[in-house]
């Protein structure tokens, strides 16, 4: 019998372990082949700390080569042995937020069709039950996230003659459960100078969530896996909180959550409408290839 193949698409080094870190740990040791690819080296990512602060791009401009290292041991806490990035490591440059002055390299933002064939040969290669990326808005807006969105939809089509792909998701963040994860959260998960947000201005309905895997007992790979970002993000005393350079104390959910957008196993409503309904059968599932007829 066929095992699960599930493919993430992602921006930058990190973005794996924070919104699929529990799946990929749970597929991993459920014996499923999972390849996680990232689309950039995450060269404009903020610095925390001083220890690699000259690393950024107003010193060396050596922190992509870093984050290959901290991508590295982080999969490996996940159970995936090594990092694939899209044309090669180093082939497209982290685009940074808007503003971002032009490094002189081919940047995510700009990688047009090139981008899109590269994926969509590795869909033909891999052959993956479900492919996994941010929604249109790039989960929180960074260019490059939204780009990895374009990029997959349209890799997804045009590897579509030689791999269909079974289930096409967005990972996103259950309002709800945000909201309750940041309720359980006191001073001792935090640092003192982190800031408390109780106002979520973002997360989805629970009605348009498709899948919730919940795995606690992968939390723990999650958690080590985010240690391992360091330049990046900052575990708070517990490890039942993290914050990024901003210093906005976020909960480590353990639970993660996906909106069936697409693929050719997908319902006729998905296909006609866009992620607009849930798929057929219990919802919301509790796993990205529940009920599929894997081959």
């Amino acid at each position: 019998m066929a095992v699960p193949r599930l493919l993430f698409v992602h921006a930058h080094p990190d973005d794996e372990t924070m919104n699929n870190g529990v799946t990929i740990a749970r597929y991993v040791a459920e014996g499923a082949e999972v390849t996680v690819v990232t689309c950039t080296l995450g060269e404009e990512g903020e610095v925390i700390g001083d220890r690699w602060s000259q690393l950024g791009v107003d010193g060396a401009d050596q922190l992509g080569g870093y984050r290959i290292g901290e991508l590295t041991r982080a999969l490996r806490h996940l159970g995936v042995s090594e990092p694939r990035f899209l044309g090669g490591a180093g082939r497209w440059r982290d685009s940074g937020m808007p503003g971002t002055p032009p490094r002189g390299r081919p940047t995510f933002v700009d990688s047009g069709p090139e981008a899109v064939a590269q994926l969509a040969d590795v869909i033909a290669e891999l052959r993956p039950h479900a492919v996994v990326t941010y929604d249109p808005a790039g989960g929180y807006g960074h260019p490059d996230h939204i780009r990895a969105h374009h990029v997959t939809v349209a890799a997804l089509d045009a590897a579509a003659a030689r791999w269909p792909v079974p289930r096409f998701y967005w990972t996103v963040v259950s309002g709800s459960a945000f909201r309750e994860a940041m309720a359980e959260l006191g001073s001792e998960d935090a640092e003192p100078d982190w800031v408390r947000m109780d106002d979520v201005p973002f997360g989805y309905p629970d009605e348009q969530i498709s899948v919730v895997v919940d795995a606690p007992e992968h939390l723990p790979a999650k958690v080590a896996a985010m240690r391992e970002h360091a330049t990046q993000m900052t575990l708070g005393p517990t490890g039942r909180a993290f914050t990024l350079s901003n210093r906005i104390m976020l909960p480590v959910l353990g639970q993660e959550h996906y909106i069936l957008a697409g693929g050719a196993a997908a319902p006729p409503e998905i296909l006609a409408g866009g992620a607009a309904a849930p798929p057929e059968g219990p919802h919301p599932l509790s796993g990205l290839v529940d009920g599929l007829d894997l081959r």
